[in-house]
């Protein structure tokens, strides 16, 4: 790899040893990828929680920051797994919880932001066309790359901290302008009238064209989409299809134009998504005769207008006894939500939200599930009901105001 003089005196240990070892892993991943070079960002995200991470990443990130390493750039921490105001109420492992706390101090000594969200774009930080960032989390990273125009590829959690340390990323995949073309036309003529049918339309597309470099163009969208909408598609598109960019026709910053979208080639694959296409992922989910009583909107976290809509559709009400339902959210958006009075219509309800989490990743989950006899898991996530699959559980992918019927009656309409 071509390296600056600042990075070869980096890679001498000009800058201490915490910034040498960052870098020899840079251009590792750089070298595995074919990089020619490092360039410059000016911001990271990475996913940093001790069930992820386990006891060989807290010692990494201990000696990292026992020797010295200092973030070079903004850098955030996605999602963690324990709410530890909920440890004991969720029967979480005690121990794991005084580890994850271990795990936080060593990121703030690097002074690494512990926000703990996985809608930092959301929340935190929006780059803008063109900048280069290091994110790790897949929903933030296609986020990045196709509503801001901004430059990320899926960065592991030591990947992501090493960039912050060094305020670099290897350039390749999506920093390069050749994988950033359109590859497949995607001529919608559906209604998408609810965040559910956005994750739909990306499980369509995305399981139909499995590859990291397939970038979907979307076209016949009848409507300007909010950011909520454009969140769950491309969550949906990364996990289904591990697709890091998409574009939509004058919508998304390098789309004004189909010309434009696919770089003036052709699409290599067509299709077209209805209604009836949409209505059949409904249908293709069973509760196969067993309880439906968990409900939780998470993966991605909700913002402060899901949570707002979550309040308005539980107000007066109460979840139907022994069922639960869950919500996730980040710092903020769950104390503006407390000032602004939706969180307490969702816990009057009966609804518990947990903050700074994902739900799949939460510590214990397996057990959870078999304690509390969970089979079923409805959401109107469609990120989530791909991977809590992981888990055993058996998901229901559904519209946000059938979901919060399930939770108030238990029965699917």
């Amino acid at each position: 790899m071509q390296l600056t003089p600042d990075e070869k005196k980096m890679l001498r240990g000009g800058q201490g040893a915490a910034v040498k070892e960052a870098l020899e892993l840079q251009i590792e991943v750089g070298r595995f990828f074919g990089a020619k070079r490092l360039v410059p960002i000016s911001n990271a995200h990475m996913m940093g929680d001790i069930e992820v991470m386990g006891d060989s990443g807290k010692a990494f990130l201990q000696r990292m920051s026992e020797s010295g390493a200092h973030c070079a750039v903004p850098t955030t921490t996605n999602a963690r797994c324990i709410d530890f105001e909920y440890v004991e109420k969720l029967k979480q492992d005690p121990d794991e919880a005084a580890k994850e706390r271990q795990l936080i101090a060593y990121l703030r000594k690097m002074d690494v932001i512990t926000a703990d969200t996985c809608i930092n774009y959301q929340t935190l930080y929006q780059p803008h066309l063109g900048e280069r960032v290091a994110w790790g989390d897949t929903g933030t990273v296609i986020y990045a790359n196709s509503v801001f125009g901004a430059r990320s590829n899926f960065e592991a959690g030591p990947a992501a901290l090493a960039a912050g340390i060094t305020g670099r990323v290897a350039e390749y995949g999506f920093q390069l302008d050749a994988h950033r073309n359109g590859t497949v036309l995607v001529n919608v003529k559906a209604d998408l009238d609810d965040l559910a049918d956005w994750g739909a339309l990306g499980k369509l597309v995305g399981e139909a064209h499995q590859n990291y470099f397939a970038v979907p163009v979307f076209t016949g969208i009848k409507r300007r989409p909010t950011a909520d909408q454009l969140k769950h598609l491309g969550a949906s598109l990364a996990s289904y299809g591990s697709m890091g960019m998409f574009h939509m026709i004058g919508v998304t910053p390098e789309a004004p134009t189909i010309k434009a979208a696919f770089g003036g080639g052709k699409p290599a694959a067509a299709m077209t998504i209805t209604s009836r296409d949409i209505a059949r992922v409904y249908a293709g989910y069973s509760a196969k005769n067993n309880p439906l009583n968990l409900v939780v909107f998470s993966g991605p976290q909700q913002s402060l207008f899901e949570m707002k809509n979550l309040a308005r559709l539980l107000a007066g009400k109460k979840i139907k006894p022994r069922n639960q339902l869950f919500v996730t959210t980040s710092n903020g958006v769950k104390s503006a939500a407390r000032a602004l009075g939706y969180l307490a219509s969702i816990e009057a309800a009966g609804g518990i939200v947990l903050e700074g989490v994902c739900f799949y990743i939460l510590q214990n989950i397996g057990q959870m599930r078999v304690e509390n006899g969970w089979s079923n898991l409805v959401t109107n996530s469609a990120k989530l009901a791909n991977i809590i699959g992981a888990h055993k559980f058996n998901t229901i992918l559904r519209r946000t105001d059938d979901c919060v019927h399930i939770a108030l009656t238990g029965e699917d309409r």
